[in-house]
């Protein structure tokens, strides 16, 4: 009886800090850095960082903006219509988005994406 009462708590111990690690694990979700370099009345300058698996869960796309890619990957754009479009970067590469409907990002490469853009206001 000992016995098993000291395995049924050794077993509820183990089973604690897993569900903890998980918790952990799930707050240390890789994160999208924006670092803002410059703005004014007319541009707003920034640099972002996708980490691996990294997701943006808000990207307004109602001006234009110029991309540049400092350092290159794959993200995955997912639409409010549930459309997704994967979209790749090379480094140094420079694209013009347009303004159009807004969308979700997501690091879908193998390596950390940094990008410089230039948003028109």
């Amino acid at each position: 009886m000992i016995r098993f009462i000291t395995s049924a708590a050794a077993a509820a111990l183990l089973l604690s800090g897993i569900a903890v690690a998980q918790d952990k694990a799930e707050k240390k979700a890789p994160q999208v850095s924006v670092h803002q370099i410059t703005e004014n009345d007319k541009v707003k300058v920034y640099e972002v960082t996708y980490k691996v698996g990294a997701e943006n869960k808000s990207i307004a796309s109602t001006s234009m903006r110029v991309v540049r890619a400092i350092r290159g990957g794959r993200l995955e754009r997912t639409f409010a219509d549930g459309k997704k479009e994967t979209v790749d970067y090379r480094p140094g590469q420079v694209r013009v988005n347009q303004p159009g409907p807004g969308y979700t990002t997501k690091n879908v490469g193998k390596s950390v994406l940094v990008l410089y853009v230039v948003q028109v206001k």
